[in-house]
């Protein structure tokens, strides 16, 4: 039986979708092409670029990111309706700069496709032919026809999926030769005949049809397929047949034992013959560097290289596997791809050929096409006066010399695919391992190379890495090894091997210095990178990270230093667009180029980072290249780009006392504008780490922006999603500011504020002082609205207290106050506080009719904030009259209401009193269901909510018959 929730994807044909065996819309056609992409690609990370131009082509919309975005979001919900919002889900995961598509063999009939060709290709290793056919079957009938169907609308997108098609037209070659030896050949004949439709001008696949036609007794058919392919091989391409398809025609003629015959020609040379005579023979090369003796790690990295390696051992390959792995500078590319190509070099008796580059020195400094010609053909054993002088005849003699031979060729440092393409050799079991700084997306598009990213190791490894070579010093016990000094240094060091290995090394050669002094060295952001030596032979992180550098455009240049003042943890192309003081459409396009640099990459969230040691050299820099002037005004720029964001959401909110307006923002400023409360509160949930440490910045630089402005706007979101410690550490950053500034009025509002936040963490003495100090500001200066909201602030503390006839007073003087300022928004409230007195107080039908009150403007004015509160109050005053019935109606109304805007206190609040009051009239699952939703709700707060409300639900379970 199908289980309800598995998901099933077909991209070997048009794109398919089911889900427990019902077949699903995929959305629109880009959608599903880039559903359809990522699944193609499936388990190697897309970076943002790739799938840009893998989807739009040359000309991309300016809101591609977005819309990439917007369709990942939609393909996680279609796969996975359960899903948690933000969450990346099993199938589709963010890595870098893009996305993982993963699935296994029961959800992906690609995988299921490679799986049983591999078991097809082990069987015929056992010399088990039969099994390897039945296999081979299995595998083929998975294909209904070009992979991705007609949803390739570029060039990269149209190599991608004929990448897949290369794989089914390989598979059924193979498969047909041992159907063929097993007399078994009517088995293969849909699979080849597909295979003949995809593959047009495919001539290795028309010889095995006809091949394996003759063994079927279908001579005429055979015939007729040669006919065909020949007609359309001199009408489309203008070429005869090959050799393999005329030797196949030959055998149906002739009637000869029918097989699939490979056959490969590789061409004479002039210098072949030369050798043969007596000059200077040919040599077998061995030039791969030494490789790195501490060498550890990497499991993860040599098993996707291996896999890739293995799948080229298929004798009907037409060209070499070229594998090209990326990675910022540092990240140990080189000594990855050295260390695999010594572990397979075995396999490649031709010989092992190695070249650097240098396309680390751009394209003034790396190493010509002609030049690198000229190396390779002397590595092969060419006398420099055999050596051609045209760049055409260079390439004609190294193809002649590489054909057909099992070669492996290691381009370390490639600058990009043209300096690259000339240097493949011409040999179907040749293995090119390229290393470069940039992702090689053109030599995947039009050559078949296989990308994959380098990036840290994790910690695990990273710890090796360093350990491995700390035990090597002669005195490992003076530097005074610690397991968590050791993970701090690496930490610091963002795991970048580079780092750690030039670490090492200092530490060899200065056995006293003990970790404790590098790790505090490290921890100064500013002088970091001093803390790696230079000259001396090293490529020290801040020469690797240079090299990158000089290679980016003047506007990428400047925004990489720019970065440097990014705020953690990360930065959105919007804020880089206000730091930077230009429109969008460039700051996109130079955030792009450093993504494709590896010097930043992009998070699950969108928002760039950079390695900590990346950030340190772009600080140096921005410190010494940019004048203070121009430092000053981008740090403001971005304050001020929060600020303004940050006001123009928290007005959407509908707050009770509407933000006080920033002055105007500096030019090149734009700050974010949400149009709804859902987009309002995604602003703030998607920044709230953001604008903290912008506030805490403003408070410390003192310019930029009017730090208590910032923090007041983010009251009301940390408030409602129980980010009670965050909301106390933001204000006591703005308090500090404000009064340096001796900003009177502004810490006032920022002294309520934090009253709240510490009502909210039960310091009510303390809430008490500092709501009397802004009081007196607010009444000095004649501030009607917010002296009746800090009386309303009283009331919460004294109720809280027990002291309700006090907590009654205040409510009564803010009603007064509300009135005279006109705001009935803040009347509402006052009207609701009175009546949750009275209830207290047992004058119960004079708080029925406040709290009717309160509850008749609210839905005048429509406002749901309040509305959970009032009936919160409403309902407990219903259970003082009995009306225990009437109770539970209203505070279901409180749930939803407070759901519906997410204001967690009272969503708390109504749960908690509605499992109280479901206990009390037996209803034990009504209760217990309303127990564990309160507990969810507590559970969504900062530190799992505040130990008044935690030691409530507590009280509450005592009463739950089956909790503890």
């Amino acid at each position: 039986m199908t289980s309800p929730n598995a998901v099933r994807l077909q991209v070997m044909g048009s794109l398919r979708v089911w889900r427990g065996g019902v077949e699903l819309d995929a959305g629109p056609r880009q959608q599903r092409c880039l559903l359809a992409l990522m699944a193609a690609q499936v388990d190697r990370p897309v970076g943002m670029s790739d799938l840009i131009d893998l989807i739009w082509g040359a000309g991309p919309p300016g809101s591609a990111v977005n819309v990439i975005h917007k369709y990942v979001g939609a393909l996680r919900r279609l796969l996975e309706p359960g899903l948690a919002l933000r969450s990346g889900g099993s199938f589709i995961t963010r890595r870098d700069s893009g996305y993982r598509f993963t699935a296994g063999p029961e959800s992906l009939d690609l995988v299921e496709f490679r799986q049983g060709v591999a078991l097809a290709k082990e069987s015929l290793g056992r010399d088990r032919p039969d099994r390897a056919l039945d296999h081979y079957l299995d595998a083929l009938r998975l294909c209904e026809g070009p992979a991705g169907g007609s949803l390739a609308d570029s060039a990269g997108a149209t190599a991608v999926f004929a990448g897949i098609d290369g794989e089914f037209l390989d598979a059924a070659i193979a498969a047909a030769g041992v159907a063929v030896t097993q007399d078994r050949p009517a088995v293969l004949l849909p699979a080849l005949r597909l295979a003949a439709r995809i593959g047009r001008l495919h001539e290795p696949v028309h010889a095995a049809l006809m091949t394996t036609l003759a063994a079927g007794g279908h001579q005429a058919e055979a015939l007729e397929t040669y006919r065909s392919i020949r007609e359309r091989l001199v009408e489309e391409l203008g070429i005869d047949p090959g050799r393999e398809l005329q030797e196949a025609h030959q055998q149906v003629l002739t009637q000869a034992s029918p097989s699939v015959v490979v056959t490969r020609t590789p061409g004479a040379f002039p210098a072949a013959e030369d050798a043969a005579a007596g000059s200077a023979p040919l040599i077998v090369p061995a030039q791969l560097p030494p490789d790195q003796p501490m060498f550890v790690g990497r499991t993860v990295e040599l098993g996707v290289l291996h896999d890739l390696v293995d799948s080229m051992r298929d004798d009907r390959r037409t060209s070499p596997m070229v594998v090209a792995v990326d990675g910022m500078g540092g990240v140990g590319k080189s000594t990855l791809v050295t260390h695999f190509a010594h572990q397979v070099a075995g396999e490649f008796g031709d010989g092992q050929l190695y070249l650097d580059l240098r396309g680390n020195e751009g394209e003034d400094g790396s190493v010509p096409a002609a030049e690198a010609l000229r190396s390779l053909l002397y590595g092969l054993g060419l006398r420099a006066a055999d050596v051609p002088d045209t760049f055409d005849a260079l390439v004609g003699a190294y193809r002649s010399l590489t054909a057909g031979k099992r070669i492996l060729v290691t381009l370390d440092d490639v600058r990009d695919a043209s300096q690259v393409r000339p240097l493949l050799p011409n040999s179907a079991d040749g293995l090119v391992l390229i290393t470069s700084r940039r992702p090689l997306v053109g030599l995947a598009a039009s050559d078949g190379a296989r990308l994959y990213r380098a990036y840290v190791p994790d910690l695990a490894e990273a710890r090796q890495l360093l350990s491995s070579r700390l035990a090597y010093l002669r005195n490992p016990r003076a530097i005074g090894v610690e397991p968590d000094v050791i993970d701090e240094i690496i930490e610091l060091c963002g795991r970048l091997p580079l780092a750690l290995a030039i670490l090492a090394a200092r530490l060899s050669v200065r056995p006293q210095l003990s970790l404790a002094t590098v790790a505090a060295e490290l921890r100064d952001l500013d002088q970091r990178l001093a803390a790696f030596p230079e000259g001396r032979g090293v490529t020290d992180p801040r020469t690797a990270f240079s090299w990158s550098y000089r290679q980016l455009s003047p506007g990428a240049a400047r925004m990489f230093r720019l970065l440097s003042v990014a705020l953690v943890p990360g930065i959105t192309i919007d804020a880089a667009a206000a730091l930077a003081g230009q429109d969008l459409e460039c700051a996109r396009a130079q955030i792009e180029e450093l993504t494709e640099a590896a010097l930043v990459a992009e998070g699950e969230s969108g928002c760039f980072t950079s390695h900590v040691l990346v950030r340190a050299y772009a600080g140096e820099l921005f410190r010494t290249v940019d004048p203070v002037a121009a430092q000053r005004a981008a740090i403001t720029r971005l304050l001020q780009y929060y600020l303004h964001s940050s006001y123009n959401a928290q007005v959407v909110l509908e707050p009770n006392r509407t933000p006080i307006a920033p002055a105007p923002p500096e030019p090149g400023v734009v700050p974010r504008r949400p149009r709804s409360y859902r987009e309002a509160i995604d602003w703030f949930a998607g920044q709230s780490e953001v604008l903290k440490e912008a506030v805490r910045v403003g408070a410390d630089l003192g310019y930029g922006i009017v730090p208590w402005q910032l923090a007041i706007t983010m009251q009301q979101y940390f408030e409602w999603f129980g980010h009670f410690q965050d909301w106390e550490d933001v204000m006591r950053f703005a308090l500090r500011a404000a009064r340096e500034k001796r900003d009177v009025v502004g810490e006032a509002h920022v002294l309520r504020s934090l009253a709240g936040a510490r009502w909210f963490l039960n310091a009510y003495e303390e809430c008490l002082d500092l709501l009397s100090a802004a009081l007196r500001v607010f009444v000095e200066h004649g501030m009607l609205l917010e002296q009746a909201l800090t009386h309303i602030n009283f009331h919460s503390v004294h109720t809280a207290l027990g002291e309700h006839e006090k907590a009654l007073e205040h409510a009564r003087i803010a009603v007064g106050l509300c009135r005279a300022a006109g705001n009935e928004k803040s009347e509402m409230r006052c009207l609701d506080c009175m009546g949750r007195s009275l209830t207290h107080l047992g004058e119960y039908e004079r708080a029925a009719v406040e709290l009717q009150q309160a509850l008749d403007l609210n839905l005048a004015v429509g406002r749901r904030h309040e509305e959970a509160m009032i009936r919160v109050s409403i309902a407990h005053n219903l259970i003082e009259r009995g009306r225990t019935e009437d109770a539970v109606a209203e505070l279901k109304r409180a749930v939803e209401a407070a759901r519906s805007v997410g204001q967690g206190p009272y969503h708390f609040e109504a749960f908690r009193s509605l499992a109280e009051l479901l206990i009390e009239t037996k209803d034990l699952a009504g209760a217990r269901e309303a127990f564990d939703r309160a507990g969810g709700v507590l559970q969504s707060f900062q530190g799992g909510g505040p130990r008044h409300m935690r030691a409530a639900l507590s009280r509450l379970a005592a009463k739950l018959p089956g909790r503890p």
